[in-house]
C-alpha cells in the first residue's frame, strides 16, 4: 500500500516546518520531500493543500471507559468524586466497558489522537475497541487493594499481557498498572513490580496528584511519596507517572534520572482542584513531560488540543510570564515527548523517515484559523479537535473527511445512552 500526502504544511516536530509531500509505504514513512506523480504509482493520493500535516497526538494517561461518567457529579472534590464513581464501577460489566471505550475511541480519532495509554479494568474490551478502530494503545489493568484482591488483579494483568501484548502488528501493547500509592500498600506495589520484572514492561501509576496523597503517605509511612516509591524500587523501571502535581525540588532530583516521565493532565487537575504541576521547572531539569486527558469523569473531553492550550496558559499565568511555555513546547509534549514517556519514541511522535505513519491532517482554511502567521501558534492556541480532517494510524486511513472507518457511529451513540440508563 502506497499513500502520497501532497502539498501540506509538514510539522514534523523535529525539523523546520515546510510545505512538501510525504510518501507512506505500508505502515511507515519512506520519504518526506517533493514526490513526482509522473513516474510512480500510488494506491491513494491525499491533497493536503491549505492543511497542516503533523504527527498524531499522544494521550499519555487516560481511562477511556470513563466516558460514561462525563457530566456526572461534576462539582465534587477528587476523593469524594472517586467514592461516588467506585459505586458505579462495581456494577459495570464487560459490555459496558466496550461501548464506553468505543465512544472514547471515536472521540480520540476525530480529535487527532492516534496513541493512548489506558489504566482501568476489563481492559480486554478496550483492546477490542483499539483493534476495531485501528488505534495505537498501551493498556494496563489497574492493580488496587491488598490480599486476595491484589492477587486477582495481578493475575488479570498477566492474562491481559499474554492475550494482547504486541497484537495487531504491534499496535497494542500491555504494561503493568498500579492505581496509586494511597490505594496500594507496599506488598501490592511489590507484587506489581515483580510482574513488571517478569514481563519486562513499563509501569503506569498515579503519582502526586493531590495534597491528600502527600499527607496520607507521610502519616502512614513517615516519608514522602517519592521516597516511599523509590524504596519500593519503582524507579528501577520505565515509569509513566500520571499527574505529578505536587512534585517538589527534592523529587525532581530523583525524577531527572528515571526512564519515562510525568504525564501532565491540566484540565483534570484544574477541574478537580488538585493544583498546578510545575511543568516548566520539570522540563528544565531534563524530566520528560507528556500530556494526557485523564478520564472524562474528571476532564469531560478527550480533545488533546484543549489540553495543549491549557498547558501553555497555566504555566504563563502561574509564573507571570508570557514566555514561560511556548506553543511549540506544548505541541512537543503532546507528540514526541509523549512518545518518550511511553517508550514509543523510536516508532511514533514525530514525522521522520522510518517511523510509523501515525499522521493527522488539519484543515486550516477556516475563519477561526485565518490568517496564517505562525503555524505552531495556530495549532496550539486556535485549532481544536473538530479541525482534524483525516487521521492515519500505521499507514491506514482510520478517518477521512471526518468520517470514522470501521464503525457505525450512530449505533455506538445509541448503545452508550442505553449503558448510561442502566448504570445510573
Amino acid at each position: 500500500m502506497r499513500t502520497l500526502i501532497k502539498n501540506g504544511y509538514v510539522v514534523s516536530m523535529v525539523s523546520d516546518i515546510r510545505k512538501t509531500d510525504i510518501l507512506i509505504e505500508d505502515d511507515k514513512i519512506v520519504r518526506i520531500g517533493t514526490v513526482s506523480e509522473e513516474n510512480e504509482t500510488f494506491d491513494k493520493v491525499i491533497d493536503a493543500s491549505n492543511m497542516v500535516v503533523m504527527p498524531g497526538l499522544v494521550n499519555a494517561h487516560t481511562h477511556v471507559a470513563m466516558s460514561i461518567f462525563r457530566g456526572y457529579n461534576d462539582e465534587l472534590e477528587l476523593m469524594n468524586w472517586l467514592q461516588e464513581m467506585w459505586k458505579i464501577e462495581d456494577r459495570m460489566k464487560k459490555e459496558d466497558i466496550y461501548y464506553a471505550s468505543m465512544i472514547s475511541g471515536i472521540e480520540m480519532i476525530k480529535s487527532g489522537t492516534t496513541t493512548f495509554n489506558d489504566l482501568y479494568f476489563f481492559e480486554e474490551e478496550t483492546a477490542k475497541m483499539a483493534e476495531q478502530l485501528g488505534l495505537r494503545a498501551i493498556l494496563s489493568r489497574a492493580v488496587i487493594g491488598e490480599g486476595d484482591d491484589c492477587l486477582i488483579r495481578v493475575r488479570e494483568s498477566e492474562e491481559l499481557y499474554h492475550s494482547w501484548h504486541n497484537k495487531c502488528d504491534g499496535r497494542i501493547k500491555v504494561c503493568v498498572g498500579i492505581h496509586a500509592p494511597y490505594t496500594c500498600p507496599p506488598d501490592t506495589i511489590k507484587k506489581s513490580l515483580e510482574l513488571a520484572d517478569r514481563l519486562g514492561t513499563p509501569v503506569h501509576i498515579h503519582y502526586l496528584e493531590t495534597k491528600d496523597e502527600v499527607e496520607k503517605i507521610f502519616n502512614v509511612y513517615h516519608k514522602s511519596v517519592t521516597d516511599y516509591l523509590k524504596e519500593l524500587g519503582l524507579f528501577n523501571y520505565h515509569v509513566i507517572l500520571a499527574h505529578g502535581v505536587h512534585v517538589n525540588d527534592r523529587d525532581m532530583e530523583i525524577l531527572k534520572n528515571i526512564s519515562g516521565g510525568i504525564v501532565h493532565n491540566p484540565i483534570s487537575n484544574m477541574k478537580l482542584g488538585s493544583g498546578f504541576a510545575p511543568v516548566k521547572k520539570m522540563r528544565e531539569r531534563g524530566i520528560n513531560v507528556a500530556l494526557g486527558t485523564d478520564g472524562q469523569g474528571g476532564t469531560n473531553t478527550m480533545d488533546m488540543f484543549e489540553e495543549i492550550k491549557l498547558a501553555t496558559y497555566l504555566q504563563k499565568g502561574l509564573l507571570g510570564s508570557a514566555t514561560a511555555m511556548s506553543a511549540k513546547d506544548a505541541l512537543q509534549m503532546a507528540t514526541i515527548e509523549g512518545a518518550k514517556v511511553l517508550g514509543l519514541d523510536s516508532e511514533v511522535g514525530s514525522l521522520e523517515v522510518g517511523k510509523k505513519a501515525d499522521i493527522i491532517i488539519i484543515d486550516i482554511n477556516k475563519p477561526h484559523l485565518k490568517p496564517h502567521h505562525d503555524i505552531y501558534s495556530l495549532l496550539a492556541y486556535s485549532v481544536n479537535g473538530a479541525d482534524v480532517d483525516t487521521t492515519i494510524i500505521d499507514g491506514n486511513v482510520v478517518m477521512e473527511h471526518r468520517n470514522v472507518m470501521n464503525v457505525d457511529e450512530n449505533e455506538i451513540l445509541e448503545k452508550v445512552e442505553l449503558v448510561k440508563n442502566k448504570l445510573f
